[in-house]
């Protein structure tokens, strides 16, 4: 059945199309902090090319992440689903053989390549590692990059439980570019896919695996950071570093011609880490509470921008509006002309309105789910202004702040409107709350196992 949209899908779009389709480029950073850039209030950092691209676009300041960890979310982000029906609600192996999405999923690629878009990974992938589930199994027409969670960005290995592995890709081909530091040739591959379908509608997935650890800024940003404390000197480095990537980008789309016509999405895929792998720390969630792996706000809350400067959005202005990382596939195909198939369930509902005049958020609702068994899992639900958390964790409280209790870790039940920084569990005060919240995470995952 996804075979035969595909064909369908391509052949109506070289037949039928009447509009010229933007580009558009997906920057996802990874593990970066819920405020960690100059636009949203950082000021011991430097991020120039994140607030210019924020002065030509819409800056969100409710931007959830589809998860609190990394291959759930970007699960979620690529099929506009909720992670636990996208079949991802947890990590994905990062050793060679292991499965990860299901392959059936109709994803961002597979999308706008029926829609007669070139079609580009670059970077992270963490979805799959086998032959059916690495990314140009999964319609993209390039890929380079990593297949697991991370690498070191020299010699491209996997060190972070063993055994070691090389992990460097090229189109499902292992490739050896030992040395090579991996954020310049991550810049080098995607101009050079943008400089090949220039002439053609492209969409790029570019996933910088940055400034997720190992913190490996360049010298110029250690040398800038070197005063500040540890280890944000480490993380504010790899910040500044992934943002003259990003840079970069946007300069080379000028010097083609190709900024006004394209989309360019800037979001980090959850919170900042807290792992010992990172020195527990360096990102900062400002006042919100929480982190990388929980479903407080500072796990889910992320820097996001969009920008397309040709096409009607505006300019330097923020949005408030509850929105979320699984509203960019439904966004998407409104704003290219895209169809998605009937059989493709979305939990994830156009933005274009909340972009475009500053409607109001589209969810009334929402949920997350973190684990495979909804027994065991961290999950959190949402209404309004009122939000559940149910098998609550904090693995780093921050100073001032209340540990969780046993009572907290079941249940947490916080107002946003009126505690954003969710330090006070209204369980107690309010039981009808926590009810209805109950019965709406039910129905949530009802609506999953009754799929077909």
């Amino acid at each position: 059945m996804k075979q035969l949209f595909l064909f369908l899908a391509v052949s109506f779009s070289i037949t039928g199309s009447l509009f010229a389709k933007p580009n558009v480029i997906i920057v996802y950073t990874d593990d970066q902090g819920s405020v960690d850039a100059n636009c949203y209030g950082a000021t011991d950092l430097e991020t120039p090319n994140i607030d210019r691209l924020a002065a030509s676009g819409v800056r969100f300041t409710r931007m959830l992440a589809p998860s609190a960890i990394c291959s759930s979310s970007r699960a979620g982000l690529l099929t506009g689903q909720f992670p636990a029906r996208a079949g991802v609600p947890s990590n994905v192996s990062s050793e060679r053989g292991n499965e990860g999405m299901p392959a059936a999923k109709f994803i961002l690629p597979e999308l706008f390549k029926a829609n007669g878009y070139a079609t580009g990974h670059i970077g992270k992938w963490h979805l799959g590692y086998t032959p059916e589930t690495m990314p140009n199994s999964q319609g993209f027409d390039y890929s380079y990059g990593h297949m697991g969670g991370c690498i070191d960005n020299y010699s491209h290995f996997f060190y972070w439980n063993g055994p070691n592995r090389h992990d460097l890709w090229r189109n499902n081909v292992e490739i050896w570019e030992d040395g090579a530091f991996f954020g310049d040739r991550m810049v080098e591959e995607l101009k050079g896919f943008i400089e090949n379908h220039q002439e053609d509608p492209f969409f790029v997935y570019w996933a910088i695996n940055w400034p997720h650890y190992p913190l490996q800024g360049s010298s110029k940003w250690r040398e800038k950071y070197a005063d500040l404390a540890h280890p944000r000197d480490k993380y504010a480095a790899f910040v500044s570093s992934t943002d003259e990537l990003l840079g970069e980008l946007l300069d080379h789309l000028v010097s083609l011609d190709l900024r006004e016509d394209t989309i360019v999405i800037f979001q980090s895929d959850h919170g900042h880490s807290v792992e010992e792998r990172t020195f527990g720390g360096g990102g900062s969630a400002g006042p919100y509470r929480g982190h990388k792996s929980n479903l407080f706000e500072g796990g889910l809350r992320v820097p996001a921008v969009v920008s397309w400067p040709g096409g009607g959005i505006p300019q330097g202005e923020v949005r408030e509006q509850f929105v979320t990382g699984l509203d960019w596939y439904p966004t998407l195909a409104e704003w290219t002309g895209a169809t998605v198939p009937e059989e493709h369930v979305m939990d994830g509902k156009s933005i274009s309105r909340v972009v475009r005049f500053d409607d109001g958020s589209p969810h009334e609702d929402f949920y997350w789910r973190l684990g495979a068994n909804p027994e065991k899992a961290k999950w959190a639900v949402s209404k309004g202004d009122w939000k559940l958390l149910g098998n609550a964790i904090e693995m780093v409280v921050a100073e001032g702040r209340e540990p969780l209790s046993k009572s907290d870790r079941e249940l947490f039940l916080v107002n946003l409107k009126e505690d954003v920084g969710e330090a006070r569990n209204l369980r107690e005060a309010h039981p009808e709350m926590v009810k209805e919240l109950l019965q709406l995470r039910e129905r949530f995952e009802e609506s999953m196992t009754s799929e077909p």
